[in-house]
């Protein structure tokens, strides 16, 4: 039977979006037939230590030459002298979900350390998987990864999807879904509904918020001095059903983001029948459907508002929109159809043993 490894860094059942991507296509694969392992890696990452690099060396050194191995981007990035020199005769193939220099926060340093040791790990491997076709272009304008050495595959969406939803009493429940961290935007976020103080809602922001708690620390205070605390809830990362819970309570979703390689919550939001308000920042101007939400720029905190004010203060406005995420669900791959594209970019049969 047809083997795959993925390798990840840390805790493979981490509740952010790539972590589950790769879990989503792992189990596609699975349902397809194909024999899958994942493994999280020891160690600090995206800079790894010299733990990262044994528990990678040790990984690979185990694994058969007959397996496809597929590792994550965030895990890759530093370590590819240690992939080119531990590697054997296996075929591997880099999942990338946005270059790691493209995270917010960073210095200059910082940057381009992330920048030439990700080009260097490409070069590495023999194939790379993204997530979005901007993230495509990006790797062959900045890290001379060639087309041919590129296969896109999107996330999917949950079937069935949720059918268009009318608009409730107030108050409107705004949902975020994203780990606290500088890239996903939250302080616009928080200052554009600052600017909506007399619009009738309420915000939940579900995220991880231990990945930067300075970061988490500073958009508490935010909220407090914004006198928003009864109306923007930090509610941490959530399980699978309490996540599917805020779903079906939301109204609008949002997301502030400077930066997405794909922004999965945007087409899974979609899925649900909520329309979306969200930036332009990456691949998000890719990413979210013609007629179902609005695109202000990045960091454009009234711009923001004034987006969330016309779903807010506009009914025919907002059911427009929640019925364009309803047909925009309609043409959304299922994570079956993402598997097998995967499983297509890997060389791997339809079925395995077919």
């Amino acid at each position: 039977m047809t083997s795959v490894v993925f390798i990840v860094a840390g805790d493979p059942s981490q509740l952010t979006g790539g972590y589950i991507y790769d879990a989503r296509i792992a189990a596609g694969l699975q349902r397809a037939g194909h024999a899958v392992e994942t493994i999280g890696l020891a160690g600090r990452f995206p800079i790894a230590d010299g733990r990262a690099e044994n528990a990678m060396a040790d990984t690979l050194a185990a694994l058969s030459n007959d397996v496809h191995v597929v590792i994550d981007g965030l895990a890759l990035g530093t370590l590819g002298g240690v992939v080119a020199a531990h590697r054997g005769n296996r075929r591997i193939t880099a999942l990338v979900h946005h270059p790691l220099a493209d995270e917010a926060g960073l210095d200059a340093g910082q940057i381009q350390q992330l920048e030439t040791a990700e080009r260097a790990a490409l070069a590495e491997v023999d194939h790379v998987i993204v997530t979005s076709a901007f993230t495509a272009r990006r790797l062959a304008s900045t890290y001379d990864v060639v087309a041919e050495r590129v296969s896109v595959v999107e996330p999917g969406i949950p079937r069935p999807a949720t059918p268009a939803r009318a608009r409730r009493a107030p108050p409107r429940r705004l949902l975020c879904i994203a780990t606290l961290i500088p890239r996903k935007g939250h302080d616009t976020l928080v200052a554009a509904l600052a600017e909506l103080a007399a619009h009738d809602w309420v915000c939940d922001l579900i995220g991880d918020t231990t990945r930067d708690t300075a970061h988490t620390a500073a958009i508490t205070r935010a909220i407090e001095a914004a006198g928003l605390s009864e109306r923007i809830h930090l509610r941490g990362a959530l399980a699978p059903d309490a996540l599917a819970e805020a779903y079906q309570a939301a109204d609008l979703f949002v997301l502030a983001s400077h930066y997405e390689g794909y922004g999965m919550v945007i087409t899974e939001a979609i899925s649900q029948g909520l329309p979306v308000v969200t930036t332009t920042g990456g691949a998000l101007a890719d990413t979210l459907p013609r007629g179902a939400g609005l695109a202000v720029p990045p960091g454009d905190a009234t711009a923001l508002a004034a987006a969330l004010s016309r779903c807010l203060a506009e009914p025919a406005t907002y059911n427009d929109l929640a019925a364009g995420a309803q047909q925009a669900a309609a043409g959304l791959n299922d994570w079956d159809a993402a598997g097998q594209a995967f499983a297509d970019a890997l060389g791997l049969p339809a079925r395995a043993g077919s």
